[in-house]
Protein backbone atom coordinates (compact mmCIF):
# COMPACT_ATOMS: atom_id res chain seq x y z
CA UNK A 1 0.00 0.00 0.00
CA UNK A 2 1.11 3.61 -0.47
CA UNK A 3 1.13 6.02 1.72
CA UNK A 4 -2.01 7.47 0.51
CA UNK A 5 -4.02 4.74 1.07
CA UNK A 6 -2.55 4.02 4.54
CA UNK A 7 -3.55 7.83 5.27
CA UNK A 8 -7.30 7.03 3.82
CA UNK A 9 -7.35 4.12 5.89
CA UNK A 10 -6.32 5.76 9.27
CA UNK A 11 -8.32 8.74 8.41
CA UNK A 12 -11.39 6.65 7.44
CA UNK A 13 -10.99 4.56 11.22
CA UNK A 14 -10.63 7.82 12.51
CA UNK A 15 -13.95 9.20 11.39
CA UNK A 16 -15.65 6.04 12.74
CA UNK A 17 -13.86 5.96 16.28
CA UNK A 18 -15.19 9.88 16.97
CA UNK A 19 -18.13 9.85 15.55
CA UNK A 20 -20.04 6.67 16.49
CA UNK A 21 -20.21 7.30 20.29
CA UNK A 22 -21.39 11.07 19.22
CA UNK A 23 -24.09 9.44 16.90
CA UNK A 24 -25.03 6.42 19.20
CA UNK A 25 -25.65 8.83 22.30
CA UNK A 26 -27.94 11.23 20.36
CA UNK A 27 -29.56 8.35 18.56
CA UNK A 28 -30.08 7.28 22.32
CA UNK A 29 -31.56 10.47 23.04
CA UNK A 30 -33.95 10.14 19.69
CA UNK A 31 -35.15 6.76 20.88
CA UNK A 32 -36.38 7.55 24.42
CA UNK A 33 -38.28 11.04 23.24
CA UNK A 34 -35.73 13.22 24.72
CA UNK A 35 -34.76 16.15 23.26
CA UNK A 36 -31.56 17.46 20.94
CA UNK A 37 -29.86 19.70 19.14
CA UNK A 38 -32.20 19.59 16.28
CA UNK A 39 -35.73 19.36 17.93
CA UNK A 40 -35.96 23.33 17.58
CA UNK A 41 -35.88 22.21 13.32
CA UNK A 42 -37.78 19.39 13.37
CA UNK A 43 -39.97 19.26 16.16
CA UNK A 44 -42.76 20.40 14.22
CA UNK A 45 -42.23 17.65 11.35
CA UNK A 46 -42.95 15.03 13.78
CA UNK A 47 -45.60 16.52 15.42
CA UNK A 48 -47.18 17.06 12.09
CA UNK A 49 -46.84 12.95 11.29
CA UNK A 50 -48.64 12.23 14.43
CA UNK A 51 -51.34 14.46 13.27
CA UNK A 52 -51.83 13.30 10.13
CA UNK A 53 -51.76 9.61 10.81
CA UNK A 54 -54.00 10.14 14.02
CA UNK A 55 -51.92 8.75 17.01
CA UNK A 56 -50.56 8.84 20.14
CA UNK A 57 -47.05 8.73 20.18
CA UNK A 58 -46.77 8.43 24.15
CA UNK A 59 -49.31 5.34 24.20
CA UNK A 60 -47.05 1.84 24.27
CA UNK A 61 -48.05 -1.36 22.45
CA UNK A 62 -48.14 -5.06 23.21
CA UNK A 63 -46.00 -6.95 20.83
CA UNK A 64 -49.46 -7.64 19.01
CA UNK A 65 -50.35 -3.95 18.36
CA UNK A 66 -46.60 -3.15 17.40
CA UNK A 67 -46.36 -6.05 14.56
CA UNK A 68 -49.89 -5.22 13.32
CA UNK A 69 -48.95 -1.72 12.93
CA UNK A 70 -45.17 -2.86 11.08
CA UNK A 71 -47.31 -5.50 9.07
CA UNK A 72 -50.03 -2.94 7.87
CA UNK A 73 -47.57 0.02 7.39
CA UNK A 74 -45.20 -2.19 5.39
CA UNK A 75 -47.93 -3.29 3.60
CA UNK A 76 -49.34 0.13 2.05
CA UNK A 77 -45.69 0.68 1.42
CA UNK A 78 -45.08 -2.23 -0.90
CA UNK A 79 -48.66 -1.44 -2.38
CA UNK A 80 -47.27 2.21 -3.31
CA UNK A 81 -44.56 1.61 -4.92
CA UNK A 82 -46.04 -1.29 -6.63
CA UNK A 83 -48.92 0.82 -8.09
CA UNK A 84 -46.71 4.09 -8.88
CA UNK A 85 -44.91 1.42 -11.21
CA UNK A 86 -47.67 -0.07 -12.97
CA UNK A 87 -49.06 3.46 -13.88
CA UNK A 88 -45.49 5.75 -14.25
CA UNK A 89 -46.83 6.51 -18.13
CA UNK A 90 -49.53 8.41 -16.88
CA UNK A 91 -47.98 10.21 -14.15
CA UNK A 92 -45.58 13.56 -13.97
CA UNK A 93 -42.01 13.90 -13.92
CA UNK A 94 -41.59 11.25 -16.74
CA UNK A 95 -39.96 13.64 -19.39
CA UNK A 96 -38.51 10.35 -21.21
CA UNK A 97 -42.19 8.95 -21.77
CA UNK A 98 -41.08 5.81 -20.30
CA UNK A 99 -43.55 3.09 -20.35
CA UNK A 100 -45.54 1.28 -17.19
CA UNK A 101 -43.20 -1.19 -15.03
CA UNK A 102 -44.12 -5.16 -16.57
CA UNK A 103 -46.36 -6.29 -13.29
CA UNK A 104 -43.82 -9.16 -12.39
CA UNK A 105 -40.94 -6.45 -11.97
CA UNK A 106 -43.11 -3.89 -10.18
CA UNK A 107 -43.74 -6.60 -8.25
CA UNK A 108 -40.59 -7.79 -7.60
CA UNK A 109 -39.48 -4.25 -6.95
CA UNK A 110 -42.45 -3.66 -4.19
CA UNK A 111 -40.75 -6.66 -2.22
CA UNK A 112 -37.50 -6.00 -2.30
CA UNK A 113 -37.61 -1.90 -1.31
CA UNK A 114 -39.98 -3.37 0.95
CA UNK A 115 -37.81 -5.95 2.59
CA UNK A 116 -34.64 -3.60 2.38
CA UNK A 117 -32.89 -6.23 0.28
CA UNK A 118 -33.38 -3.75 -2.59
CA UNK A 119 -32.73 -6.63 -5.30
CA UNK A 120 -32.34 -4.40 -8.51
CA UNK A 121 -33.74 -6.69 -12.24
CA UNK A 122 -33.94 -3.61 -14.15
CA UNK A 123 -31.64 -0.36 -15.46
CA UNK A 124 -33.06 2.07 -13.32
CA UNK A 125 -32.06 5.08 -16.23
CA UNK A 126 -34.34 3.30 -18.47
CA UNK A 127 -37.07 1.71 -16.75
CA UNK A 128 -38.01 3.81 -14.24
CA UNK A 129 -39.42 7.16 -13.93
CA UNK A 130 -38.30 10.29 -11.87
CA UNK A 131 -41.04 9.91 -10.19
CA UNK A 132 -40.81 6.25 -9.44
CA UNK A 133 -37.56 6.58 -8.32
CA UNK A 134 -38.10 9.79 -5.94
CA UNK A 135 -41.78 8.78 -4.81
CA UNK A 136 -41.66 5.04 -4.76
CA UNK A 137 -37.65 3.88 -4.55
CA UNK A 138 -36.42 7.06 -2.55
CA UNK A 139 -39.02 7.12 0.11
CA UNK A 140 -39.25 2.73 0.26
CA UNK A 141 -35.63 3.59 1.21
CA UNK A 142 -36.35 5.92 4.45
CA UNK A 143 -39.10 3.66 5.21
CA UNK A 144 -37.56 0.34 5.34
CA UNK A 145 -34.51 1.40 6.82
CA UNK A 146 -36.21 2.75 9.72
CA UNK A 147 -38.38 -0.29 10.25
CA UNK A 148 -35.21 -2.38 10.53
CA UNK A 149 -34.49 0.26 13.06
CA UNK A 150 -38.07 0.00 15.10
CA UNK A 151 -37.78 -3.85 15.02
CA UNK A 152 -34.41 -3.51 16.66
CA UNK A 153 -35.79 -1.13 18.93
CA UNK A 154 -38.80 -3.68 20.28
CA UNK A 155 -36.38 -6.55 19.85
CA UNK A 156 -33.84 -4.46 22.52
CA UNK A 157 -36.69 -3.48 24.58
CA UNK A 158 -38.29 -6.87 24.95
CA UNK A 159 -35.02 -8.14 26.26
CA UNK A 160 -34.31 -5.45 28.80
CA UNK A 161 -38.05 -4.99 29.84
CA UNK A 162 -38.06 -7.76 32.25
CA UNK A 163 -41.41 -6.99 34.51
CA UNK A 164 -43.42 -4.95 31.67
CA UNK A 165 -45.96 -6.51 28.16
CA UNK A 166 -44.76 -3.15 26.22
CA UNK A 167 -42.87 -2.58 23.64
CA UNK A 168 -43.20 0.97 22.81
CA UNK A 169 -44.46 2.80 19.94
CA UNK A 170 -44.32 1.75 16.70
CA UNK A 171 -45.31 4.81 15.04
CA UNK A 172 -43.18 7.37 17.13
CA UNK A 173 -40.26 4.62 16.26
CA UNK A 174 -40.34 4.72 12.77
CA UNK A 175 -41.25 8.91 13.19
CA UNK A 176 -38.31 9.67 14.94
CA UNK A 177 -36.00 7.53 12.76
CA UNK A 178 -36.74 9.19 10.26
CA UNK A 179 -37.05 12.45 11.09
CA UNK A 180 -34.27 13.22 13.44
CA UNK A 181 -32.11 9.85 12.39
CA UNK A 182 -32.33 9.49 8.32
CA UNK A 183 -33.09 12.58 6.91
CA UNK A 184 -30.67 14.93 8.27
CA UNK A 185 -27.67 12.59 7.65
CA UNK A 186 -29.08 11.55 3.96
CA UNK A 187 -29.74 15.33 3.51
CA UNK A 188 -26.41 15.80 4.39
CA UNK A 189 -24.69 13.35 2.49
CA UNK A 190 -26.43 14.53 -0.43
CA UNK A 191 -25.56 17.83 -0.23
CA UNK A 192 -21.93 16.66 -0.21
CA UNK A 193 -22.33 14.72 -3.11
CA UNK A 194 -23.81 17.40 -5.29
CA UNK A 195 -20.93 19.63 -4.73
CA UNK A 196 -18.42 16.55 -5.96
CA UNK A 197 -20.29 16.27 -9.12
CA UNK A 198 -23.01 13.58 -8.82
CA UNK A 199 -26.04 14.63 -10.74
CA UNK A 200 -29.25 16.06 -8.93
CA UNK A 201 -31.49 16.86 -11.97
CA UNK A 202 -35.48 16.88 -12.97
CA UNK A 203 -34.21 17.80 -16.88
CA UNK A 204 -34.54 15.61 -19.59
CA UNK A 205 -31.70 13.33 -20.82
CA UNK A 206 -29.53 15.23 -23.04
CA UNK A 207 -28.74 13.49 -26.57
CA UNK A 208 -25.14 14.81 -28.07
CA UNK A 209 -22.99 13.73 -30.93
CA UNK A 210 -19.66 11.93 -28.78
CA UNK A 211 -16.35 13.04 -30.88
CA UNK A 212 -16.53 9.78 -32.78
CA UNK A 213 -20.02 11.81 -34.56
CA UNK A 214 -22.25 9.44 -32.72
CA UNK A 215 -25.36 10.00 -31.13
CA UNK A 216 -25.74 9.45 -27.62
CA UNK A 217 -28.10 9.83 -24.74
CA UNK A 218 -26.67 10.52 -21.35
CA UNK A 219 -28.86 9.54 -18.40
CA UNK A 220 -29.22 12.15 -15.67
CA UNK A 221 -32.32 12.19 -12.86
CA UNK A 222 -32.27 13.47 -9.37
CA UNK A 223 -29.74 10.51 -8.51
CA UNK A 224 -27.80 12.04 -5.30
CA UNK A 225 -30.93 12.42 -2.90
CA UNK A 226 -31.02 8.88 -3.48
CA UNK A 227 -27.72 7.36 -3.33
CA UNK A 228 -27.13 8.95 -0.05
CA UNK A 229 -30.17 7.41 1.84
CA UNK A 230 -29.05 3.93 -0.47
CA UNK A 231 -26.13 4.63 1.74
CA UNK A 232 -27.34 5.64 5.14
CA UNK A 233 -30.09 3.02 5.23
CA UNK A 234 -28.06 0.08 3.62
CA UNK A 235 -29.93 -0.59 0.68
CA UNK A 236 -28.51 -2.02 -2.26
CA UNK A 237 -30.49 -0.91 -5.41
CA UNK A 238 -28.59 2.87 -7.23
CA UNK A 239 -30.27 5.14 -9.30
CA UNK A 240 -28.17 3.95 -12.38
CA UNK A 241 -27.85 0.47 -13.62
CA UNK A 242 -24.17 -0.09 -12.85
CA UNK A 243 -24.62 1.82 -9.26
CA UNK A 244 -21.16 3.24 -7.53
CA UNK A 245 -19.38 1.75 -10.74
CA UNK A 246 -21.47 4.60 -12.94
CA UNK A 247 -19.43 7.84 -12.90
CA UNK A 248 -22.30 10.03 -12.25
CA UNK A 249 -23.16 8.05 -8.57
CA UNK A 250 -19.05 7.93 -8.29
CA UNK A 251 -16.75 10.79 -9.24
CA UNK A 252 -13.49 9.50 -7.31
CA UNK A 253 -12.08 8.62 -4.10
CA UNK A 254 -13.85 11.30 -2.00
CA UNK A 255 -17.38 10.03 -3.02
CA UNK A 256 -16.22 6.68 -2.67
CA UNK A 257 -15.73 7.85 1.32
CA UNK A 258 -19.25 8.25 1.81
CA UNK A 259 -19.44 4.49 3.20
CA UNK A 260 -18.09 6.28 6.31
CA UNK A 261 -21.30 7.40 6.14
CA UNK A 262 -22.66 4.29 6.14
CA UNK A 263 -20.58 2.54 8.81
CA UNK A 264 -21.05 5.36 11.12
CA UNK A 265 -24.85 4.81 11.14
CA UNK A 266 -24.57 1.17 11.11
CA UNK A 267 -22.82 1.07 14.34
CA UNK A 268 -24.30 4.18 15.84
CA UNK A 269 -27.66 1.73 16.16
CA UNK A 270 -25.10 -0.83 18.44
CA UNK A 271 -23.51 2.19 20.80
CA UNK A 272 -26.94 3.59 22.16
CA UNK A 273 -26.16 3.82 25.96
CA UNK A 274 -29.08 2.12 27.77
CA UNK A 275 -30.70 0.94 24.33
CA UNK A 276 -28.16 -2.23 24.26
CA UNK A 277 -28.54 -5.44 26.26
CA UNK A 278 -25.12 -7.02 25.70
CA UNK A 279 -23.16 -3.30 26.65
CA UNK A 280 -20.76 -3.32 23.51
CA UNK A 281 -18.83 -0.08 23.51
CA UNK A 282 -17.05 1.90 21.57
CA UNK A 283 -14.94 -1.26 19.67
CA UNK A 284 -18.23 -1.88 17.95
CA UNK A 285 -17.07 -0.05 14.91
CA UNK A 286 -14.50 -3.25 14.45
CA UNK A 287 -17.66 -5.32 14.11
CA UNK A 288 -17.59 -5.31 9.89
CA UNK A 289 -14.03 -5.78 10.38
CA UNK A 290 -13.54 -8.42 13.27
CA UNK A 291 -16.75 -9.34 15.12
CA UNK A 292 -18.17 -7.53 17.67
CA UNK A 293 -16.49 -6.77 20.58
CA UNK A 294 -18.74 -6.75 24.04
CA UNK A 295 -18.27 -6.84 27.61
Amino acid sequence: MSRFDVGQVILYLGVLVFCVPWVGTYMAKVFEGQSTFMAPVLAWLERLIYRLIGVNEQEEMNWRDYTKSLLWFNFFGFLLVFLIQLFQRNLPLNPEKLPDVSWHTALNTAVSFMTNTNWQSYAGESTMSYLTQMLGLTVQNFLSAATGVAVFLALTRGITRKSETTLGNFWADITRTTVYVLLPLSALLAIVLVGQGVVQTLAPYPHVITLEGVSQTIPLGPAASQIAIKQIGTNGCGFFNANSAHPFENLGNFTASRRAHLHVWKNGKIHPPGLDPFHCDVRNFFGDIGGLSCK
